[in-house]
């Protein structure tokens, strides 16, 4: 199908093209993903021959669309239409020039423009070749300079797309990589978690790495860096991390339908659960270095709860990159339970009693839990790691992750048995660390089957 149809089968760009008589540019991701032929609800035009606010307005009230003013100054405006899913930014170019406009973006393949008249196209930095060539390059390195939010865009690509990185974008990177702290948290945050989008996100993190972007932000990759590889782990610490996050994707796309379906949930912070469970993969073993030990008899490494001092690491981490409490939530638990799905299936006896108490403590995070254990038992392969070691262990996770999803649909929320009131009123004592260490203990009874109603409940307490 060529351009010209696909414009014209887009309903929102075959309206404006046919009902208004504006110099109307379509311009930026939207043209590379229609070449690429890729859905896009996201499309970014450049009006040449009138105030882009005007024309947004009129744009604003045909599609029955939201007004949203994103920059007043540079005459930047977004249509948010009412399915929620199609978008609509509007502007007039840069210095009015259509040509200057597209010289002062990021990559080449960011700045192919057409005309939505003539369906003419613009390409005058040679985007359409490094399309065809799978090549991310630049236009200008003042380009980066000006919006050094860029140099981490470009491996959000690297990312998404897996093309080849032109030696001079990274040169570019490296020289100029302390100006990733100039941008708003909130914007590096957006970047990072489009970055984790993406299948390739491990080749990207390698690039970050080889640029020493990386560690400016997310310092603790220069700890994780220390620790080198031991008897249960073939790989040091950072390139087991990232291998982990590329054997998550492996297992999603070899995931069936019921996994991939929940793992393409979006249920807090605007990115699917699988980029969130990619980010954690990569965070997984933060608490290593501070826990690491070498037996002096046997020369054998030690972590001795590295997943708990890494859950309460990532608390910072991931406040300082401004994520939301339900994210830092989810990448913390995971990050304190990595290693429980594996424990739970070395039980001397497996019952189905054992499995449940791992759903119920897991719950709606029990899938990602076994991924994650899964990625992380596939990235380490040390000396001491026969593959009947690894077949068994990922035989006995798969057997969880099938009694999780045969008795999910039956589960229901554990009952409050007493409240906090309760506890305190029955004990005759005040609110204090004491009465929530007590009620944390009583969930755990719960979950445990030890504690099935009130009476059960108040014993327990009695006897803590």
């Amino acid at each position: 199908m060529s351009l010209e149809q696909k414009i014209r089968n887009d309903e929102i760009l075959n309206i404006i093209s046919n009902e208004f008589d504006t110099e109307v540019y379509l311009v930026g991701g939207v043209v590379r993903d229609f070449f690429l032929g890729k859905e896009t609800f996201d499309r970014d035009i450049i009006v040449c021959n009138e105030d882009a606010r005007d024309f947004a307005l009129k744009l604003a009230e045909r599609f029955d669309a939201k007004f949203i003013p994103l920059d007043e100054v540079n005459k930047i405006y977004r249509l948010v239409f009412k399915d929620k899913i199609n978008y609509l930014d509007i502007t007039n170019p840069v210095e009015n020039s259509l040509q200057t406009d597209i010289k002062r973006r990021d990559l080449t393949i960011n700045a192919i423009a057409v005309n939505l008249k003539t369906f003419e196209i613009i390409d005058i930095v040679n985007g359409l070749n490094d399309l065809k060539n799978k090549k991310l390059n630049l236009i200008s390195e003042k380009n980066f300079i000006d919006d050094p939010l860029r140099l981490l865009r470009i491996f959000r690509f690297k990312a998404n797309l897996g093309f080849d990185v032109a030696p001079e974008l990274l040169d570019i990177v490296k020289r100029h990589r302390k100006l990733i702290h100039e941008p708003a948290v909130e914007r590096v945050n957006y970047e990072l978690m489009k970055m984790f989008s993406g299948d390739y996100v491990h080749e990207a993190l390698l690039l970050l790495d080889d640029c020493l972007l990386l560690e400016e932000i997310l310092p603790v990759v220069k700890q994780v860096k220390q620790v080198p590889p031991n008897s249960h782990h073939h790989l040091d610490l950072f390139h087991h991390s990232v291998e982990t996050v590329r054997q998550i994707t492996e297992i999603y796309k070899q995931s069936d339908e019921e996994v991939r379906e929940h793992l393409n949930r979006i249920d807090f912070g605007g990115f699917s659960r699988l980029a969130h469970l990619r980010l954690t993969g990569f965070l997984h073993d933060i608490g290593k270095f501070s826990t690491w030990t070498i037996e002096q008899d046997t020369g054998r490494h030690r972590f001795i709860k590295h997943d708990d001092a890494g859950a309460k690491m990532s608390l910072k981490i991931l406040k300082d990159l401004h994520f939301s409490n339900k994210q830092i939530d989810y990448i913390s638990i995971l990050i304190k339970y990595h290693i429980y799905p594996s424990h739970v299936m070395c039980s001397p006896e497996i019952t189905d009693k054992i499995m449940m108490r791992f759903v119920r403590r897991m719950d709606m995070n029990s899938i990602d839990n076994i991924v994650l254990a899964k990625a992380d038992r596939l990235s380490a392969r040390g000396p001491e790691i026969t593959d009947d070691i690894v077949e068994k262990n990922i035989l006995l996770l798969t057997r969880l992750q099938n009694f999780y999803l045969k008795v999910r649909a039956s589960l229901q929320p554990l009952p409050k048995l007493l409240t906090g009131n309760d506890v305190m009123r029955e004990l005759n004592i005040k609110p204090s660390p004491k009465l929530g260490e007590i009620m944390n203990a009583l969930h755990e009874a719960q979950i445990n089957g030890d504690v099935m109603s009130k009476d059960d409940a108040l014993n327990f307490i009695r006897n803590f």
